[in-house]
């Protein structure tokens, strides 16, 4: 089964390319992509919605025009392997999410995603084998109405410069940049 226009080896190709190694979680990712993009209406204008950071941004980033720089893709972290692609006008759209009842005839992909084995003692090429066999059969695939409030981007409006850093910063965002009001992740570094 294909991955969007790729097969399953060009996939994990294009996977490495962006995450340095064809991931698991990437390339299970793109069956969950395609299966819920060919349940859109045709030419649908469509937004990402991504219930986790790990590896499942990247497949939407792969096969969609939906991407953390333009703002179609929105990242809340739920702790699921999930996402939703969705009519960014309606919020009309579908979930696709790992079904774990559906991996027991794949053992090694089954102990890849419950965790049961450490990354150490995983048999790599029969995990990606059992991804590749299992396509999107294994995906549960839900018809949802996302939030208003996921709709749309987030514009980020007039600037000013912060008065402590010298930097511009959105004014929506106070009389300070948030980094001077302790956002700031840096610590300074000390010569000698």
């Amino acid at each position: 089964m294909n991955i969007g226009p790729h097969t399953f080896a060009e996939f994990a190709r294009r996977a490495a390319e962006l995450h340095s190694y064809p991931a698991p979680g990437l390339l299970v990712g793109g069956y969950m992509v395609e299966a819920a993009r060919r349940r859109l209406p045709p030419g649908a204008l469509f937004e990402a919605l991504v219930e986790t950071p790990k590896c499942l941004p990247d497949a939407v980033q792969l096969l969609t025009p939906c991407s953390l720089g333009n703002g179609r893709l929105k990242i809340l972290d739920l702790g699921r392997y999930a996402l939703t692609l969705f009519d960014k006008y309606t919020g009309a759209g579908w979930r696709a999410g790992l079904d774990p009842s559906r991996l027991f005839d794949f053992s090694e992909y089954h102990a890849w995603f419950m965790k049961i084995k450490p990354k150490a003692e995983q048999d790599e090429a029969r995990l990606l084998a059992e991804i590749e066999a299992a396509g999107d059969a294994v995906c549960r695939l839900t018809p949802v109405r996302v939030p208003e409030r996921f709709l749309g981007h987030d514009r980020q409006g007039p600037v000013r410069i912060c008065p402590d850093c010298g930097e511009s910063f959105p004014v929506r965002d106070g009389e300070r940049c948030r980094a001077c009001r302790g956002g700031d992740p840096y610590l300074p570094l000390t010569t000698a």
